[in-house]
């Protein structure tokens, strides 16, 4: 089975869903590094993430972006349409893009707007726009029996980490977990290996509001590994995914967590 790993010289793309910051650019910058072609998606205007693209392009890799909301089918079909007239069908799909909830409440105050905001860009997202990417790569295996693909998942340790003020994050990350089951299940006989990956606590753009409360809770002893997690982290772990490193775990969830959901007494 061909794996993004082995294709010499063949250019490899992925497409990665909010890959203009955060996690997303940890694991977009992973990649380039190690040669990919990029589309990258997101919902700001291309004026808005240049700066990023520019980091990007700085690896002397080819790079696209591709606006478009994962979480409307409009937005899906115009984002996967550029990338297909840019690079043809991607090797590698990344589902990274998600949001939390604007306003964090108890889940007995959970509104119907936040329940159907946060899942529709971290589930709905993902598993339609899995659909859309995969009948693409099917249809360029049979043109080319060596084409190599896979896609990842990535997810939260609040797949099964309760939160009970964000609990529409929770569900929607839970669900991802089993959407990753479920096409792994699939598209395993086809040769298409499908990964969750888990980051814990990420130094990012969506973490910044609560930074003063994990730093405490790491300093007091919240993750094995006494640190906050990088996207570089989560983009290695990705990366070595992609790469075909775990050719026969086709389904499992990689954990980038240092440690925090390791039970302790």
């Amino acid at each position: 089975m061909a794996t993004l790993g082995n294709m010499g010289s063949k250019r490899q793309v992925a497409l990665v869903t909010g890959g203009s910051r955060g996690i997303g650019f940890g694991i977009a910058e992973r990649l380039a590094r190690e040669g990919y072609a990029l589309v990258i998606n997101g919902v700001r205007g291309e004026a808005e993430v240049a700066e990023s693209l520019s980091r990007l392009r700085a690896h002397g890799v080819e790079v696209v972006y591709a606006p478009g909301d994962v979480a409307s089918d409009a937005g899906r079909e115009a984002l996967l349409e550029r990338a297909l007239a840019s690079f043809g069908p991607p090797n590698l799909l990344v589902n990274n893009a998600g949001v939390a909830p604007k306003e964090r409440r108890d889940v007995l105050e959970m509104t119907r707007e936040s329940y159907e905001r946060v899942l529709g860009t971290n589930l709905a997202g993902p598993l339609f726009l899995t659909q859309l990417v995969v009948r693409h790569m099917l249809a360029a295996r049979e043109r080319e029996p060596d084409f190599a693909a896979c896609v990842v998942n990535v997810s939260s340790i609040s797949a099964s980490v309760v939160s009970t003020n964000r609990g529409e994050y929770c569900i929607a990350k839970a669900g991802l977990a089993m959407l990753t089951q479920l096409f792994a299940t699939r598209l395993g006989p086809l040769g298409i290996p499908v990964y969750e990956v888990r980051p814990g606590v990420i130094q990012t753009d969506m973490t910044a509001g609560v930074a003063a409360k994990y730093d405490q809770l790491i300093a007091n002893g919240l993750c094995v590994q006494p640190r906050w997690g990088y996207p570089e982290d989560v983009g290695r772990a990705v990366a070595a995914l992609a790469r075909g490193d775990f050719p026969y775990s086709t389904g499992q969830v990689i954990v980038v967590d240092g440690g925090l959901t390791i039970p302790r007494l």
